[in-house]
């Protein structure tokens, strides 16, 4: 669900937060028009209203785990857990974590890849927020769903800044809630 549907329509946040991605058009390969959340994060009140907007979602929500998808919702996912009183817990690519680690491997549209988390950092009967910057296949929020279901949590919702509309991915979520801020922008035709 988008948030101009949840009670944000016509928000001034979330049109904030859309005007501060920049749309880097063929990046990485030709045809991808990348959504660049690193020009939303140099702009402090459009990222403070990006973390505002899901802080207030999940306040109320008793959720003790926000489990961040490497790299960018490293980005978010701290600052939301201290704003609700919960843990942050990193979901990295593979052989970055120390230690004990559980994975998940899965597919995408060009191979596979693995999301692992430390053993013991989700503790069984624990709420968990998924926090991420964009979905779109749904492949690394399946990923990291299944990987915290793994170890018992309770998944309550998936958080992504960027959603394509007709987000295809959602269905790849095993029914579980999806609650996005803005759709991806086109290139602006400025020149």
């Amino acid at each position: 669900m988008f948030a101009a549907e949840n009670g944000l329509k016509g928000d001034p946040r979330l049109q904030a937060i859309s005007e501060a991605i920049r749309v880097v058009p063929h990046f990485p390969k030709p045809g991808i028009m990348f959504q660049d959340i690193t020009t939303l994060l140099l702009d402090h009140k459009a990222f403070k209203h990006t973390v505002d907007i899901f802080v207030d979602r999940y306040r109320d929500m008793d959720i003790s785990v926000v489990a961040g998808v490497e790299a960018r919702g490293f980005m978010f996912g701290p600052s939301i857990a201290l704003a609700i009183g919960a843990k942050f817990v990193p979901l990295r690519k593979p052989r970055k974590l120390p230690g004990e680690v559980i994975s998940e491997a899965y597919e995408l549209e060009y191979g596979t890849d693995c999301l692992e988390m430390h053993v013991g950092a989700v503790q069984p009967g624990e709420r968990a927020l998924v926090i991420d910057d964009l979905i779109a296949t749904g492949g690394t929020l399946s990923a990291a769903i299944t990987l915290l279901e793994r170890v018992g949590a309770e998944v309550v919702e998936c958080g992504c800044v960027i959603g394509l509309p007709e987000v295809k991915g959602q269905c790849r979520l095993n029914g579980k809630p999806l609650y996005i801020l803005v759709e991806p922008r086109e290139i602006d035709n400025c020149c």
